[in-house]
């Protein structure tokens, strides 16, 4: 019997097309599957907060479908705690959890939620959900571009290409670069209504490197972050960490990115990580010492894109003026 003064707990694997969950609420535990749609995750949560006085909700922040979930949850009056899924990942091997499927998953984070330490979930206001929304999409079309652009270079290198088919190229590139410019400009009214935002956005684009174009989508990622976020932390966020693989003395892999984190913090600072290596003597410079000490180029090129989300993530928070001789100083 669940009595008011019980605290309920829920933990949920999300997903694009239905959520594993595991929940307790009292002595009485519950596991299964829930439609991603608001009106059985407005259910599903209404029902657990009318049996309890106090709920608390954990997700990983994975993709892009759990910033719905823990926004409605948090609206109805849950506390909302979301970790990294690298910090879910780690803790199952803790608990020697040997096989994987939503429902382990979504039991592994139950225990997660009850055993360590709750960090309250701040919803991010909307104006910035919407700066993000846009950066992501604006994104997303300037990839369709690029692909539609690298077409159109292979059709025009044969005679054989048929001029109809590179008119129709053309014509689709022209269209994606307008809607690139109309929603572009949309996304940066938004940010110049609010001070702050305006502010953040001008130290992003003092970047070497960093122009309006991908400053707004780092914006986008970077101001919905808890601000006291350290600078480590963000690295792992965006999945730029190294992982090391070593056991005994037989094994020692080549170390990777774990890329386990933002894949959309990471898309937006490979260019600039390039033009930075072209334009900024710095940059350029601390790729060059890398190399000499027998690192790879992409490895070089990883090591300026972490530099890089370091002072972008400082700029964010402090919007200053970009400095590149002290980013990348020698030691």
């Amino acid at each position: 019997m669940t009595s008011k003064s019980d605290p309920g707990w829920v933990a949920f694997d999300v997903g694009a097309s239905k959520h594993a969950f595991a929940s307790a609420l009292g002595e009485r535990r519950e596991s299964g599957e829930l439609d991603n749609t608001p009106e059985a995750v407005g259910r599903f949560l209404s029902a657990r907060l009318a049996r309890c006085g106090e709920l608390r909700v954990l997700m990983e922040a994975t993709g892009i479908y759990y910033l719905d979930l823990a926004l409605m949850a948090a609206e109805l009056g849950a506390q909302v705690m979301v970790i990294n899924p690298k910090a879910a990942h780690h803790f199952a091997k803790a608990m020697n959890v040997r096989s994987k499927t939503d429902g382990i998953d979504a039991q592994v984070l139950l225990t997660y939620l009850q055993r360590m330490p709750f960090v309250r979930w701040q919803p991010p206001s909307e104006h910035l959900l919407a700066v993000r929304q846009f950066g992501r999409h604006i994104g997303q079309l300037t990839d369709a571009r690029t692909v539609a652009k690298n077409r159109l270079h292979a059709l025009q290198s044969t005679k054989t290409s048929p001029k109809l088919l590179i008119d129709d190229l053309r014509r689709s590139i022209q269209g994606l670069t307008r809607r690139i410019e109309r929603l572009s400009a949309q996304a940066l009214k938004i940010v110049r209504a609010d001070d702050g935002l305006s502010a953040r956005f001008d130290a992003l684009d003092s970047m070497i490197g960093v122009g309006a174009a991908t400053a707004l989508p780092l914006l986008g990622e970077l101001a919905v972050l808890p601000q006291d976020m350290n600078a480590r932390a963000c690295v792992c966020h965006a999945g730029l960490d190294v992982r090391l693989h070593q056991s005994g003395t037989s094994v020692a892999k080549p170390a990777r990115l774990s890329k386990h984190g933002n894949k959309y913090l990471r898309r937006a600072l490979y260019m600039p990580a390039m033009a930075a290596i072209k334009n900024d003597p710095h940059a350029r410079a601390f790729r060059d010492r890398l190399i000499a000490r027998g690192k790879k180029k992409m490895q070089a090129i990883a090591a300026v894109m972490r530099k890089l989300l370091t002072a972008a993530w400082a700029l964010a928070r402090h919007p200053g003026v970009y400095d590149g001789s002290k980013l990348f100083a020698a030691s």
